[in-house]
């Protein structure tokens, strides 16, 4: 048993709210962060169907994939589909958090599941996370005055690197100036030649935090002009998170690695679409969780010999095999998604053992039902 805002902590820790798309709304949506969970279960879409099989197996929390509202709304009265599923829950005392495009880039995330499940090794991310921006100060200070820079630096947001802050690194030097008729000297004298020993003085920075750090080392330096640089630093990226995955998987065919496609995802009235010579060799793939139509430009020049993804349309994917790029194999949407429930229900049962139950919803929220060919 654990308590709601331990669970979205926990689950916050591995899908960060603050990685999520600036249009998306996810998080916790109704629950009371002090209430016990006992029983956690997880689906691709907030439906009503799906409220009903939460509170019916007695669920304290819904995790799900795709959010409930994801445009502003002026009521959540129980005479829409939304509010009705809203009032389900609440009223059940079942919680509901959202973990949308936070689980799409993540590690352990939605397009990582779905490229273990389409059997890719050697993945990595299609297109890398960046990183938010940092520069590195350097400074140079009395061996007096080191410790009071180097504290007011930390305090205004320097040498913060993972985990850990107040990082910076030092080491011994000497300082030579010579102050000139208007100076006042804090050490030295005008006109004559100094030699002070010093301390050079590194610390990295969040660029949004570089005047009020710059600010903080003019506030504490002892010098009338202290010498320092600022250095843009190179972009590190965040190991192993970005846009989709790519991969290798055993040699095969266009036709034989959509079928295996067609075994290993959920089945849906839409199946599998292709797009491409059949008997065309399949070695490298690359992947989007969900809608991925949004990369098909950058995707016409990669040496993947095929990009699986879902909700493509007739011009964009037509167009795009005019480019010879890669085969294209459409699934759909829920499907392709579904594959990060199992991952992150294991996730949560190996971080918490025996103490919270756990059930992965086998509801087919695809909207579509029937597919008709003759």
């Amino acid at each position: 048993m654990a308590r709601l805002a331990d669970l979205v902590a926990l689950l916050h820790s591995w899908y960060p709210p603050e990685t999520a798309e600036s249009w998306d709304a996810v998080g916790l949506v109704t629950g009371d962060p002090q209430a016990e969970v006992r029983k956690v279960m997880f689906a691709v879409d907030p439906t009503e169907d799906v409220a009903t099989e939460a509170v019916e197996w007695g669920a304290d929390l819904l995790v799900v994939h795709h959010p409930l509202f994801l445009k502003p709304v002026h009521s959540v009265a129980a005479t829409t589909a939304k509010g009705r599923t809203l009032h389900r829950l609440a009223t059940a005392g079942c919680g509901l958090l959202t973990a949308h495009t936070n689980a799409d880039q993540a590690v352990g995330g939605v397009s990582e599941a779905m490229a273990h499940a389409l059997g890719l090794v050697d993945v990595q991310p299609l297109v890398p996370a960046t990183a938010p921006p940092l520069d590195k100060l350097t400074t140079y200070v009395p061996l007096s005055h080191a410790e009071r820079v180097r504290a007011a630096l930390a305090e205004a947001g320097a040498g913060a690197v993972g985990d850990y802050d107040s990082c910076s690194f030092s080491a011994p030097g000497e300082g030579r100036f010579r102050p000139l008729p208007g100076a006042s000297p804090t050490i030295g004298e005008v006109g004559r030649a100094e030699v002070v020993p010093e301390e050079r003085v590194e610390m990295v920075l969040p660029r949004a935090r570089r005047a009020a750090v710059v600010a903080a080392l003019l506030a504490a330096h002892p010098y009338e002009a202290p010498a320092h640089d600022l250095v843009e630093l190179a972009d590190p990226g965040i190991a192993g998170t970005g846009t989709g995955r790519i991969g290798a998987v055993a040699p095969t065919t266009l036709a034989g690695f959509a079928r295996g496609v067609a075994r290993v995802l959920p089945s849906t009235a839409g199946g599998v679409r292709v797009a491409g010579d059949p008997e065309r060799p399949v070695r490298r793939v690359a992947l989007v969780g969900g809608s991925g139509d949004f990369l098909l430009d950058s995707m016409a020049g990669s040496d993947a010999d095929v990009y699986v993804t879902s909700d493509l349309r007739h011009h964009p994917a037509s167009e795009f095999l005019e480019k010879q790029g890669p085969a294209l194999v459409d699934v759909a949407h829920w499907a392709a998604e579904w594959t990060w429930l199992p991952v992150v229900e294991a996730r949560l049962r190996a971080h918490l053992g025996a103490t919270v139950e756990t059930r992965v919803s086998t509801l087919r929220t695809d909207p579509w039902t029937m597919l008709v060919t003759d």
